[in-house]
């Protein structure tokens, strides 16, 4: 499986965040990991995957794309 940026940043675009430093205080992150979450350069952790369901209602296993064979 591998992490699905695309389905993140659409919810975050319906709630009005347009920049990833929007998104990272909406869900209490760093910066830096909202901006390697806004990239796609790296996955949300299991305690950013619940705020990522909390504030914008997208289920972790939404997040996750399976891996090309």
């Amino acid at each position: 499986m591998s992490y699905d940026r695309t389905t993140l940043l659409a919810a975050a675009q319906t709630r009005g965040d347009q920049h990833y430093r929007e998104m990272g205080q909406r869900l209490g992150v760093s910066r830096a990991t909202a901006w390697r979450l806004w990239t796609g350069r790296s996955a949300p952790s299991a305690v950013t995957a619940a705020a990522v369901e909390r504030e914008y209602g997208v289920p972790a296993r939404h997040l996750l794309a399976p891996a090309a064979a």
